[in-house]
């Protein structure tokens, strides 16, 4: 598939889509969460309860949302290092796999309290999902041939 050359940066690399970006953000959800509740310091607290009830969901969300950070670090070092930025895509693709693994045992284990919002984010973590795995644009941006 070929690309206009409005597709490409600068530097001669194809330009990420926005859907990259809003995998970053899903994956990185209880990151942005905790600092928004750093943020407002009266209600940190009780944002962080309406959204984590359970203490053990809140660390595991974490750790769940690490591998965005250098994911989005690398997106400046895609020329730099390109086997690990190409192999960056199967890291956030098992994050997510992994994601809603944890996802799906909550929702087996606490079946009257299967939220709105593990639900849809769910949802919104198989369609992050079928986009890195399928979404052309977003696979050419990983491969170090389209981006030279």
């Amino acid at each position: 598939m070929t690309y206009s050359p409005d597709d490409y940066d600068a530097k001669g690399q194809l330009r990420l889509p926005l859907s990259f970006w809003a995998i970053l953000l899903l994956l990185g959800r209880t990151w942005v969460l905790f600092i928004a509740a750093g943020a407002s310091r009266q209600q940190g607290d009780s944002l962080l309860a309406l959204f984590y009830p359970d203490n053990h969901a809140f660390w595991l969300g974490l750790a769940s949302g690490l591998p965005a950070v250098p994911g989005l670090l690398l997106t400046g070092y895609r020329q730099r290092l390109p086997r690990l930025w190409q192999a960056w895509r199967w890291v956030l693709v098992l994050s997510l796999m992994l994601t809603l693994g944890m996802q799906s045992a909550s929702l087996w284990q606490d079946e009257e309290q299967a939220s709105s919002l593990v639900l849809m984010a769910s949802l919104l973590d198989i369609l992050a999902l079928a986009a890195l795995l399928f979404y052309r644009r977003l696979r050419d941006c990983f491969d170090p041939a389209e981006n030279h």
